[in-house]
């Protein structure tokens, strides 16, 4: 082959000489091909460079996202795949589940929440919820109590779970810009996609999901998926180098960064920051589909 498929999207192991079914032909005739099964993300899921847990998280699954299932190695690990943006990154496969939200689906509102065990806040953490995730509907009715109302919700794999009614609300209208500021002061983790910790491309890919519109997880492919504009307006993305920004009019942009350690707003072209920045700014980007 004159390239490689890309790693981050594509899954084959040259050493064990193994490729998924969707690759096949395109190695020589001794490699093995094997097909994807499907599974769920039955918590906040890491998914990591490596089948070690000291090698760096590359991507966030989050509970109840839709995941498939390459291959296992002896120590307990899959290579899976996120099914919503195809990419690829071990995971441990005690972390799996092996079905997902149940009836009439429940999607997170909150930027972070949890589920409980019993309808009451006093009750054990089940799991971290946030932004987008999705549980089951479990039978019954709204449990009531001091004026807070929990509905019963079913966790992927089919534990049982309550969660305040507050955080299921509808986002309603929301627009890329002011989602993307109530993130302000989240702490950066590297793979982040959550309000739990993000980096740069898992919060513009978390905000613009909300809003509809599917981006893939890295800066680059991001840059790749939009249409360049010469000037930028409200809710376009900002490329550098190996990061991606959110711009909040022609100037200010919100991001996720490893300077900070947490999401900031920035002004291109203002302080030491800014100008670095801006003199590092490879284009802008807008959604036009």
């Amino acid at each position: 082959m004159s390239q490689l498929p890309d790693r981050r999207l594509h899954a084959y192991d040259p050493d064990a000489r193994l490729a998924e079914d969707a690759l096949r032909g395109q190695f020589p005739d001794d490699w093995r091909y094997v097909a994807p099964r499907p599974a769920w993300a039955a918590t906040r899921l890491s998914l990591r460079s490596a089948p070690d847990a000291l090698s760096a998280q590359v991507t966030e699954a989050l509970t109840g996202e839709a995941l498939e299932v390459l291959w296992e190695n002896a120590g307990g690990w899959a290579m899976v795949r996120t099914r919503h943006d195809g990419y690829l990154g071990w995971a441990r496969l005690d972390s799996l589940a092996p079905q997902g939200p149940g009836e009439g689906p429940l999607v997170v509102s909150a930027l972070r929440a949890h589920a409980f065990a019993g309808p009451k806040v006093s009750f054990p953490v089940l799991s971290e919820l946030a932004l987008g995730m999705q549980l089951g509907r479990a039978a019954g009715e709204v449990a009531e109590e001091n004026g807070r109302r929990w509905v019963p919700a079913e966790l992927p794999g089919g534990q049982a779970a309550w969660v305040q009614e507050v955080a299921l609300q509808p986002l309603g209208a929301v627009d890329p810009v002011s989602l993307a500021l109530r993130f302000l002061e989240t702490p950066y983790v590297w793979g982040g996609r959550s309000a739990w910790g993000l980096d740069c491309s898992g919060l513009t890919q978390v905000v613009y999901a909300a809003w509809g519109r599917a981006l893939p997880r890295d800066a680059d492919q991001q840059q790749e998926a939009l249409t360049p504009v010469e000037m930028p307006a409200a809710g376009d993305l900002a490329f550098f180098p190996g990061h991606v920004g959110l711009m909040l009019d022609e100037r200010r942009m919100v991001h996720a960064n490893a300077l900070h350690m947490r999401v900031t707003v920035e002004t291109l072209g203002e302080g030491d920051y800014g100008q670095r920045l801006q003199a590092g700014c490879t284009g802008f980007g807008r959604w036009t589909a």
